[in-house]
């Protein structure tokens, strides 16, 4: 059937208004998942009801759409796209309907993070137990679409076997719920039946081999010893019968107590040896990587040190165990640990209690999907053999013969996964954008695909079929199988409109490569070097492999507006995927002139959070800075660059003209100056405006002179004419430690608001004149100290990039010292008291990202500050983000998090800490309460001349 999109589109916005999403913007960002496939839908829709799933799939099936569902789409096989209509379940139906602690189950919808089920459950005692390293962000909907597993399926088992009862709409829009014992429709259910009894021999024999076979449907769970459960034989079927609109699933009790044991061993074929024994003496997780998943994060930013509390080898098993009380956990944890030294020679092992040291180990386990899409050289690595699974006794052959096999195609990978269940995640340097590339690809996966069919193996060991692996079906599965499949797809599906191209009737593997050889009409050389990405503004967007770290909503600071609207668009991933579609120039057609992109980056409040949070390392601030470059160039900018983004021009010319600043404050304090003024600006009208300074701090310390080394203070633009008390503090510290303190002469910049409005050009020229002013300090290696992190960040990391070719820059950046770090590295006694008092510290996102909080902590620690830090990330105001107009509501909502509520309750003398200026702006505009930098606490904590700390002042903030 030939589909009419106008229809479509229209009969949809009908059946659930305001509940459909057709704009381009969308479109793109939903184009993706965490596969390397694209599918550009016709309409997003966001339903919140069954009632709503039906009337959407009755409007597909009458216009011949077909219909895709969606959770968090952290899908590496490209289950969770399409061409037709997309149902995104995860952000309207997330409710958690029931749990039953007697019948330990839980009812819920299927956008419901796995998560917050665990979270829901845990109150209990129970847990949901398939847990897949995406548990923060994927769905419950999702998790039953594709089978997932996860790290306990040892001991738990995989998604289908904790699935009681299924809810779904069928292909007609008819409903459907699904049993252990058949369904509430009895013609479906002889139709299967009959299916069953006329294909016994090879349901049962090709079918349930190991817990991990997971490709296909899963028939056997129909077989009259398994008690014809519908509900299991579902799972894993990709939404290609069925949309599933409510399940019924089991919950398990959690151990009291856990203990894990680190096992190392000299190769990865060893551990792989080991694993299925581990797991037969009762550990409830075997978990594999090899030394070259370490390797690969280590070569990530800031991240050098990873993984040293590793036990010695080059490859890890992890093992956890339970027990009612931590002694008998750490007991079973050691006689693994012992299993395994005495069975492998030269393995060694390490037993860990620790909570904080178990998560730190777990990361590196659970981030090795995002992890492994950089190799430690730097060359991409793809998915497409990603979850292969074999018996766990073949495993360690299948790994020998996989590698071999990689050998003979010039290929690379890095191994890691449940090697306790013959599971293997495997990302592989493919060159999948040319044609020969994708050639080789193709030739790669059927090989593989034969060679795991040989070791007894299964395509897919827990992430499903998809578009990466159903052709792959034919290599593993006779004739007769998978025409059972087909036939069991038309009892529910006649006319393959769920999830086509899927399980039965599959797309070629190699069509619809998203970053595969097509057409790229956008060719440009950025003005950042972006040096880790070889100056490639393409590569440095496709680092964005759609693993959905950035969709994280209690956990992580990125991404700040996706936490708070929830939508896809404004989630770093959906970013990403509008600059690909921008740069490949087919659906979205603009270029650098795409209104699309510029949407999809307009509530990015450029916190960096994803520069470190993101597995990959993605940096949507340096993208957005780029984009606005391109975008705006030759153009009218919008108000506010001109008003904001030139603030350091505008502050120097009221501090130039002697009585200029007062009589400004006097008249932005008349709320139609104020109004006027903002309107010019291009400045939200709800949004308090800044107070310039009398003085600046360039002339309230110009003629301080002291003797001791000397060391530069970086007069950034905030503290020098916004607040100057902040700079005379850190000067009264500095001095106090026996340094003297010198500014730069003239008009020095780092350039911030020029980079974070998009206007490079401008950056660079204040760049190369601040390091002209400083040049004479660079040469003599005196250290530049930074107050503001945002500033700080720009002299150390954004320097370099602007200006690659300049010595000067790198000197900058070498030398540059965040104020905590140069007190807490100095070389001598410090001089200060203690304060005792408590604290809410709002940590500045940049300085989050791109550095560490550790030598303020350390310090505040010393001071005898009892601290409260805010966990939730920036604080909305974000420099310019936050007085833009249309920005408002984010800007509340990301404060509303965490740091107003805090802030807020505290007691009147609890200190409320905070470095960055537009921190301290948000606090001040939002609670009435004044922030305080650290520069100011530690003066305050100068002895005074009759030597205790001078505390007075603190009462007052």
């Amino acid at each position: 059937m030939q589909v009419e999109t106008g229809a479509v589109l229209g009969e949809l916005e009908r059946a659930v208004p305001g509940k459909v999403r057709t704009d381009l913007t969308s479109l793109a960002a939903y184009g993706s998942d965490a596969s390397i496939y694209r599918r550009i839908p016709v309409a997003v829709v966001e339903p919140e009801s069954e009632e709503d799933v039906a009337r959407v799939v009755r409007v597909a099936a009458a216009c011949g759409a077909a219909v895709t569902a969606r959770g968090g789409g952290t899908s590496v096989a490209g289950n969770a796209i399409g061409s037709g209509v997309v149902l995104d379940f995860s952000r309207r139906m997330d409710r958690i309907l029931e749990i039953d602690p007697d019948a330990r189950t839980a009812r819920v919808q299927p956008g419901v993070v796995l998560d917050d089920l665990r979270a829901a459950a845990a109150e209990h005692g129970l847990t949901f137990a398939p847990d897949p390293s995406t548990h923060s962000r994927c769905t419950i909907g999702g998790m039953i679409g594709n089978n997932a597993c996860g790290a306990h399926s040892v001991v738990w088992g995989t998604t289908a076997e904790n699935v009681v009862s299924l809810r779904m709409i069928r292909a007609d829009g008819s409903p459907l719920t699904a049993t252990a014992s058949g369904s509430d429709n009895p013609e479906l259910d002889d139709r299967l039946r009959e299916l069953v009894a006329g294909n016994l021999a090879v349901l049962r024999t090709e079918l349930g081999r190991f817990r991990r076979q997971v490709s296909g449907y899963g028939l056997q769970h129909l077989l009259p010893e398994c008690g014809f459960d519908l509900a299991k034989a579902l799972v894993g079927s990709e939404s290609t019968c069925g949309i599933v609109t409510e399940a019924t699933v089991r919950l398990v009790p959690v151990p009291a107590a856990r203990a894990l044991a680190v096992i190392g061993f000299p190769d990865v074929y060893r551990a792989a040896e080991v694993a299925p024994e581990l797991a037969a003496a009762g550990a409830m997780t075997v978990e594999g990587m090899g030394a070259d998943l370490l390797a690969a994060l280590r070569s990530r930013p800031g991240k050098q040190d990873a993984g040293q509390e590793l036990p010695g080898g080059r490859a890890w098993l992890y093992c956890e165990a339970g027990g009612e009380a931590q002694a008998e956990a750490e007991q079973r944890a050691a006689e693994l640990a012992r299993l395994a030294t005495e069975r492998i020679d030269g393995a060694e092992s390490l037993v860990v209690t620790d909570p904080v040291r178990t998560r730190e180990l777990w990361r590196i386990r659970e981030g090795g999907a995002g992890i492994v899409t950089r190799l430690a050289d730097g060359g991409e690595a793809w998915p497409g053999w990603e979850d292969s699974a074999v018996p766990p006794e073949n495993l360690a052959a299948y790994l020998r013969d996989l590698y071999a096999l990689l050998d003979s195609h010039g290929l690379r990978g890095v191994p890691f996964g449940h090697f306790g269940e013959g599971c293997l995640h495997l990302r592989v340097d493919f060159r999948l954008g040319t044609e020969e590339g994708l050639a080789a690809y193709r030739s790669f996966i059927t090989e593989a695909a034969r060679l795991v069919a040989a070791h007894g193996g299964s395509v897919s060991g827990e992430h499903g079929d998809g578009r990466a692996r159903s052709e792959l079906l034919r290599h593993m599965y006779s004739r007769q199988a998978r025409d059972c499949f087909a036939e069991f797809k038309r009892i529910f599906d006649p006319h393959g409109l769920l999830n086509p191209e899927v399980l039965v009737d599959p797309a070629p593997i190699d069509a619809g490569v998203r970053p595969g050889p097509g057409h790229r009409a956008l060719e440009v050389t950025p003005v950042h070097a972006l040096s880790r990405d070889g100056g490639s503004f393409a590569a440095a967007v496709n680092r964005c492999v759609g693993v959905g770290s950035c969709r994280n909503l209690d956990t992580g600071s990125m991404c700040p507006s996706f936490k708070v609207t929830r939508d896809e668009v404004h989630s770093t991933r959906g970013r990403a995927r509008v600059l690909a579609e921008m740069l490949r120039g087919e659906s979205v057609v603009d270029g650098w002139g795409s209104g699309e992109a510029l949407e999809a980056l307009d509530l990015c409040l450029s916190c960096k959070a994803c520069a470190s949070d993101c597995p990959v390392n993605v940096d949507m601030a340096t993208y957005k800075a780029e984009f606005l470059h391109h975008h705006y160039r030759g153009r009218v900018r919008p108000r506010a660059h001109y008003s904001m983004g030139r603030l350091p021009v505008w502050l120097r010319v009221v501090s130039a003209v002697p009585g200029l600043a007062a009589v400004s404050n006097a008249l932005l304090a008349l709320r139609p100056v104020s109004a006027l003024v903002k309107r010019a600006g291009g400045i939200e009208p709800r949004r308090g405006m800044i107070r310039f300074a009398p003085r600046s701090l360039t002339r309230r310390v110009r003629r301080r002179e002291r003797g001791g080394a000397t060391v530069v203070l970086w007069p950034d633009t905030f503290t020098n004419h916004l607040s100057p008390e902040v700079g005379e503090a850190a000067v009264e510290v500095l001095e106090a430690l026996g340094y003297r303190v010198v500014l730069p002469e003239g008009f020095v910049c780092c350039g911030l608001t020029w980079h974070s409005t998009g206007q490079l050009d401008g950056a660079r020229k204040v760049l190369q004149r601040s390091l002209a002013a400083l040049a004479p300090h660079l040469a003599a290696g005196r250290a530049v100290i930074g107050l503001e992190p945002s500033c700080t960040v720009m002299l150390r990391d954004e320097a370099t990039e602007l200006l690659p070719g300049d010595g000067r820059a790198r000197r900058l950046a070498a030398q540059t010292r965040t104020f905590a770090e140069f007190v807490a590295e100095h070389d001598g006694p410090l001089p200060f008291g203690r304060l005792d008092v408590e604290a809410i510290a709002q940590v500045h996102c940049h300085q989050e990202a791109k550095g560490s909080w550790d030598p303020d902590r350390a310090l505040l620690e010393r001071l005898g500050v009892d601290l409260d830090v805010i966990s939730a990330g920036c604080c909305g105001l974000a420099g310019n983000f936050g007085f833009e107009p249309g920005h408002w509501d984010v800007s509340q909502a990301c404060a509303e998090r965490e740091l107003y509520p805090k802030v807020r309750e505290a007691a009147e003398d609890t200190l409320v800490l905070a470095d960055g200026f537009s921190c301290r702006t948000q606090i001040a505009q939002g609670t009435e309460r004044r922030a305080t930098h650290l520069a100011e606490l530690l003066r305050d904590a100068l002895p005074r001349e009759s030597g205790s700390p001078q505390s007075g002042s603190l009462r007052s903030r």
